[in-house]
């Protein structure tokens, strides 16, 4: 059987579409191409360049930077090279990069600007192996011998591309092919390795799961590309199907990217939904006379047969009315008028966000997965009976999934990473018998769908013994108006209470309509406010066991973020910080508890 890396794919795809766009980016106000042929040689240059700096094969690339072709160059290039891609996150500090670029030994660090380099280079001397760091952007700013331009490093390759091809062919399916490094929830990042055969397979999945990607379809990359998610959308499903990708260098300009994109299949981690939720809630709100009469009854029909239309895949006389006159509209002003398949992952997502964009004929299809199964594990699927709001979806094809005697949810397939990067102990502790043991604690219902119930390792155990999965609790509390994030509290104490943080964009609309403070450190205190988020957790609790009732709640007069640390990149919330950071505050809610 011949060879089928995503390698392979990209050069058949390159051949069949030749001069036709591949890469789409934004610059100065105006969007410029890159073809299909001009991204293959861009990358070929780029693996001749490493060659020419004495790179070995196997050996880690490191880059760093927002969402652009020269990131995705990089990353294809030095697989070309038969190296290994290593993401590190924007936000990082020089602690944090030193520590992957010494993990993996990387020689060379791509980086996309002059503030990346001055983020590092008063701690040079952290860095073990640096040799070279690449810039994508503004190299004429830094003047260092270690330091030079993207253009200037690919020149470095034309003369090294036979070897390229060299590499190329000796490419295996079984190598090393890139490194995604864990968020560090839980401590220090871990290299996680995945195969040729890992990103190979998992991107035929993820096109089937899709209902297949052809050169007609488009995707905007604007998540973090050192996600395992964002680059199975951004550079192995569209190298394998052949789409176009647009990038998204900066979240403020996501709405206006949407409009330029119009995507066919887009990836949102929940928060992103939440954000576009909070906006259309606040333009509903003002909504009056015809407009809001036809919004509403649209509205009411995406919800009732918009769910037949999930299970059936037919669609209505009235769906269909009320897709001509409010959901088009409401979706081409978002630019996703020519969606196909609207996606929701990364962490858990909340049911009324699903069923607002349900009403707005907008179906979402939550996806599960984890880095060390190169991304999905189970998917809602857009295909007629195949979606459940709630659920994670059923497992993906060429995947065997299980429950493990304590709830934990076990995975084995092609999908399955190698291991950890020089971390034997962790990837013992993953990898079983063939298995992956995912940290996570689910369940199946009769149909086959996937229930995350929580993550094994935030398990709360109060003074009384009571194990307590949070997740519930917290995602119940999110849907709160004018609630953001929701961190549980109880590990070790009498009673379980909660820390709220403010959804400061909702806020303003929020404190007009009920006559309260609109700046943030009044409103906490603001006895309206706070009667309200009461009945919110009495609503909570209802829902319940006795001993996971949260008894008591703070809110914090802003928003949890990346910035601040309390968030991942992919808007994971770090437990460990937010204990830290506000124990004050949750020590106030046990004052005078024995």
């Amino acid at each position: 059987m011949a060879r089928d890396s995503v390698i392979d794919r990209f050069k058949r795809n390159a051949q069949k579409q030749g001069s036709s766009p591949a890469l789409y980016a934004e610059e100065g106000g105006s969007w410029s191409s890159i073809s299909w042929t001009s991204y293959w040689e861009l990358c070929r240059k780029f693996a001749g360049a490493l060659i020419h700096v004495g790179h070995s094969p196997q050996e880690p690339v490191c880059i760093m930077g927002n969402n652009r072709p020269e990131w995705v160059i990089s990353d294809v290039g030095a697989m070309m090279a038969q190296g290994v891609p290593a993401g590190v996150y924007q936000t990082s500090t020089v602690d944090q990069i030193a520590y992957i670029v010494n993990n993996c030994k990387a020689r060379v660090l791509v980086m996309e600007k002059a503030e990346y380099w001055d983020r590092i280079k008063d701690g040079l001397d952290q860095f073990e192996t640096l040799e070279h760091v690449v810039l994508m952007d503004e190299a004429d700013k830094v003047d260092h011998a270690m330091v030079q331009s993207f253009d200037d490093f690919i020149a470095l390759g034309n003369d090294h591309i036979d070897a390229v091809d060299e590499r190329i062919a000796a490419i295996s399916m079984d190598d090393l092919a890139t490194l995604i490094y864990t968020s560090g929830t839980t401590g220090p990042p871990k290299g996680v390795m995945l195969s040729h055969t890992n990103l190979a397979h998992t991107a035929k999945i993820g096109i089937e799961c899709i209902n297949d990607i052809t050169p007609a379809d488009r995707c905007l990359s604007y998540l973090p590309l050192s996600h395992i998610a964002e680059q199975m959308f951004t550079i192995h499903v569209p190298l394998s199907g052949g789409a176009k990708v647009y990038f998204c260098d900066d979240m403020t300009k996501l709405k206006d990217s949407l409009v330029v994109a119009r995507p066919t299949y887009f990836l949102g981690v929940p928060r992103v939904w939440e954000k576009f939720k909070t906006a259309l809630d606040g333009a509903f709100g003002d909504a009056t006379g015809a407009k809001a009469k036809i919004m509403n009854w649209a509205r009411g029909v995406g919800m009732t047969d918009g769910l037949v239309y999930l299970n059936t895949g037919k669609k209505s006389f009235k769906y269909k009315m009320a897709d001509k006159l409010f959901f088009s509209k409401l979706k081409t002003r978002l630019g996703l008028d020519a969606m196909r398949t609207a996606i929701v992952g990364a962490a858990p997502v909340g049911k009324d966000v699903l069923e607002f964009f349900l009403s707005c004929g907008l179906p979402i299809h939550e996806v599960y997965g984890q880095s060390e199964g190169s991304g999905p594990t189970t998917f809602n699927r857009p295909k007629p009976g195949w979606t459940k709001f709630g659920a994670a979806g059923r497992q993906i094809p060429g995947a065997e999934v299980k429950i493990a005697e304590d709830g934990e949810i076990l995975l084995r397939g092609d999908n399955v990473f190698m291991g950890y990067y020089n971390n034997e102990e962790a990837t013992n502790k993953t990898l079983i018998d063939g298995w992956m043991y995912s940290g996570d604690i689910g369940k199946f219902d009769d149909d086959g769908f996937l229930y995350i119930t929580d993550r094994k390792k935030d398990l709360i155990i109060t003074a009384g013994g009571k194990n307590v999965a949070p997740q519930k609790s917290e995602k119940l509390l999110r849907s709160i108006d004018g609630i953001s994030q929701a961190v549980a509290i109880g590990d070790r104490r009498k009673f379980m209470s909660v820390v709220l943080t403010l959804d400061l964009e909702r806020l303003p609309a929020l404190a007009k309509e009920h006559g309260w403070p609109t700046d943030p450190e009044e409103v906490v205190k603001h006895e309206g406010f706070l009667a309200h988020v009461q009945q919110g957790v009495d609503a909570a609790n209802a829902e319940l066991a006795r001993y996971e009732n949260l008894r008591k709640f703070t809110v914090l007069p802003l928003d949890f973020s990346v910035e601040g640390g309390e968030l991942t990149a992919t808007q994971k919330i770090k437990r460990r910080v937010v204990n830290e950071k506000f124990a004050v505050q949750i020590d106030a809610m046990y004052e005078g508890v024995s």
